[in-house]
């Protein structure tokens, strides 16, 4: 099976699954970086982090995170991710909910320029 993998300026993520009722990726986050701050209408997310180090912004609360943590996004909750080590930050991210498309999602802040208060 071929993975499809898309760059971001902060890494790239890898589809591992997607069907119609969840979908799994594979997120590298590079060093220094981070993603919007952001959050999904129509689905939740469960990370589990598979490498690295850094922390999680979930609704204002800032979570340490390392190999092992799992952290639970539900829908409407604003969150990002920011990579603090040396290394890529790499996690598994589970989707499940409604609908899973790259649209879904409403940014609050970003760091390359990309639409701010409105989606995808």
């Amino acid at each position: 099976m071929e993975l499809k993998r898309e760059e971001r300026p902060w890494g790239f993520y890898e589809v591992l699954q997607d069907t119609p009722k969840f979908k799994v990726k594979k997120i590298s986050v590079d060093p220094g970086k981070r993603l919007s701050l952001q959050m999904h209408g129509k689905r939740d997310e469960l990370w589990t982090i598979v490498g690295g180090e850094g922390f999680v912004d979930l609704d204002h609360l800032k979570l340490n995170v390392r190999y092992g943590d799992t952290i639970d996004i539900r829908r409407g909750q604003q969150h990002r991710i920011m990579n603090t080590g040396t290394e890529p930050l790499v996690y598994v991210e589970v989707q499940t909910g409604d609908y899973f498309g790259e649209d879904d999602i409403i940014r609050y802040q970003d760091d390359y320029g990309r639409a701010v208060g409105g989606k995808e």
